[in-house]
């Protein structure tokens, strides 16, 4: 099979394309997918730079990255009860190495959705579908959002935010706003995902006047995160998904949680999915209903495995408006 491989930790450079790798087969409870497509992800770029190499069950070079993955079962390992050879699929890797930078690749049963029959096309549905259903566990079973709340995002056109207007509308959210970067906000006008408004991040207080929410979903950190503590009321709940500020010394006064009467709350998809595996199917689900709903559209470019490095260099720019998908090369 193909793959692009982590050789090392480092630069985009890092990144090889190999092409006479054995074709892997399913393990009890496994599914082989043939891959038509796999989103390219922050997360992704993090793995390869080393970021979390010290910690345990993190990949070590030569890895294949890829959380998300798109494409058609291949075969189906033992106990495995579900989609039919040939039917499309989307599915999350666990994250240990072996992830969807592969012409082949081999997706735990649990972590699967069929996509069949639902016109979604490929490219759209690993690009959103993995991330939404992050989204709805987040925003059910960490944020427990309620019908009629309001909604802050920050880092509105990333990928794992762009998951979140649509799902919290499925859930009943009265308004979503999301926040973006002074040089995105020309992008976000034309953004199709369903957000009742975006605004400058950089001038929080002074975007959003008096407007307050119940629930904030920030996967940016930094003081962007102190900031969000003024637009919450008591009861409200801070999401904290994420630290795309590359800010590591920030810190919250938990004086201040007190005082306001509101919650900070860590959510890390890596590690609150596998200890609470019974959550995944449902969530990818209400995912799939979203994207089919048409409440996660995103502009999606698609690059053959050999443009990899490229790819990853413009997702370290964090200039890129929507997703990069790759796609085996012919």
């Amino acid at each position: 099979m193909q793959a692009v491989q982590a050789t090392r930790f480092g630069d985009p450079a890092a990144l090889e394309l190999v092409t006479d790798l054995p074709d892997p087969a399913p393990g009890p409870g496994e599914i082989a997918i043939d891959v038509s497509h796999s989103a390219v992800g922050l997360i992704d770029v993090f793995f390869r730079q080393g970021r979390y190499k010290d910690q345990p069950g993190m990949p070590q070079p030569p890895f294949v990255p890829g959380l998300e993955v798109a494409g058609t079962v291949r075969a189906l390992g033992d106990g495995v009860v579900g989609p039919a050879v040939g039917e499309q699929v989307v599915a999350l890797s666990a994250g240990t190495g072996t992830g969807g930078y592969a012409s082949v690749h081999l997706a735990k049963a649990a972590l699967t959705v069929s996509i069949e029959g639902r016109g979604i096309d490929p490219a759209l549905a690993v690009s959103v579908i993995p991330n939404a259903a992050m989204a709805h566990v987040a925003l059910e079973r960490v944020a427990h959002l309620a019908a009629g709340e309001r909604v802050l995002v920050h880092g509105a056109l990333g990928g794992l935010s762009a998951g979140f207007p649509g799902v919290a509308k499925r859930l009943g959210a009265s308004r979503v706003v999301g926040t973006v970067r002074p040089g995105r906000l020309a992008a976000a006008e034309a953004t199709k995902l369903p957000y009742d408004r975006i605004v400058d991040s950089t001038d929080l207080r002074g975007a959003l006047g008096d407007e307050t929410f119940d629930v904030v979903i920030d996967p940016v950190g930094g003081a962007l995160r102190t900031q969000s503590l003024d637009v919450m009321i008591p009861g409200s709940r801070l999401i904290a998904a994420g630290n795309a500020s590359d800010d590591w010394g920030h810190q919250v006064d938990t004086n201040q949680l007190w005082f306001r009467g509101i919650t900070v709350s860590g959510y890390n998809a890596g590690a609150f999915l596998p200890a609470h595996p019974q959550v995944v199917p449902a969530a990818l689900a209400a995912a799939v209903e979203a994207a089919a709903a048409g409440l996660a559209d995103t502009d999606v470019e698609v690059l053959p495995f050999s443009q990899a490095v490229t790819a990853h260099r413009r997702m370290e720019s964090r200039d890129l408006v929507g997703r990069i998908a790759l796609t085996p090369e012919a």
